[in-house]
């Protein structure tokens, strides 16, 4: 019987320990350093949130509440897009397949209106970032999707506006998907860099034929796993992985 201990404690601490329901890491890229994060979402429960009966959720705190009536838990989330002063979205904006705010096609103000801009768009077993008038084109049924801009790749190509000695430096976090939608992953700078840069990382250094800026600034993490809850003031769309509670 003692010689099995060793494997019992092993499958013990295997079921006691947190499920990693995506794979984080950090890493350093033209100087910058980062953290990444991987979702699939043939497997992963990739969501939007924005806000409950209660109003705005804004807050990791917040969307933990809510999980909890369905016992599940965040193991990921990020701000996810541009939103007004009173927190509602920029542009095209569906959760649980309701469509909350229209999609926008024109040219305005500020990084969402820098030219093409796009959409991440959630579906059954895939998600895929589409640049706006292909996504206008196409319509996918999308059961959640926020739209923000500007894009940082488009079929493997840098936005045509970036340069690489671009002085506009902050924080920013982006995600970007493969052309088969089975490979999303998420980004955020920990350290200020320009588009141009941002957008190397997506493309040259993730392999990813298109990517979207989802902000900056106000950009957030948070990966309970790792300790990491980046703090702010509320914002508006958030994106989140959930896991049962307890995993």
């Amino acid at each position: 019987m003692r010689r099995f201990l060793p494997l019992l404690m092993l499958a013990l601490t295997v079921i006691a320990s947190p499920a990693r329901a995506l794979d984080c890491q950090r890493l350093s890229y033209l100087g910058t350093p980062y953290t990444v994060c991987e979702v699939d979402p043939a497997s992963d429960d990739l969501r939007l949130f924005h806000s409950d009966s209660r109003g705005l959720l804004g807050s990791y705190g917040r969307i933990d509440q809510m999980l909890a009536n369905e016992g599940r838990v965040l193991s990921f989330a990020m701000n996810g897009g541009m939103y007004h002063p009173d927190r509602a979205p920029v542009g095209l904006y569906i959760e649980d397949g309701v469509e909350q705010t229209r999609l926008l096609t024109g040219a305005s103000d500020g990084n969402f209106g820098l030219l093409p801009n796009g959409v991440f768009c959630i579906r059954d077993g895939r998600a895929d970032v589409l640049e706006t008038l292909r996504f206008a084109d196409e319509r996918p049924i999308c059961r959640y999707a926020t739209q923000s801009g500007p894009m940082l790749v488009i079929d493997g190509q840098l936005h045509p506006r970036f340069i690489p000695d671009g002085t506009s430096r902050f924080l920013r976090n982006g995600v970007g998907t493969s052309a088969d939608g089975r490979r999303v992953v998420f980004a955020i700078s920990d350290a200020r860099v320009n588009f141009h840069d941002f957008g190397l990382l997506f493309r040259d250094h993730l392999k990813l034929p298109n990517a979207l800026f989802l902000d900056g600034k106000v950009s957030r993490i948070y990966i309970p796993a790792q300790g990491r809850a980046d703090i702010g003031f509320p914002v508006g769309p958030m994106i989140g992985v959930t896991v049962p509670l307890g995993e």
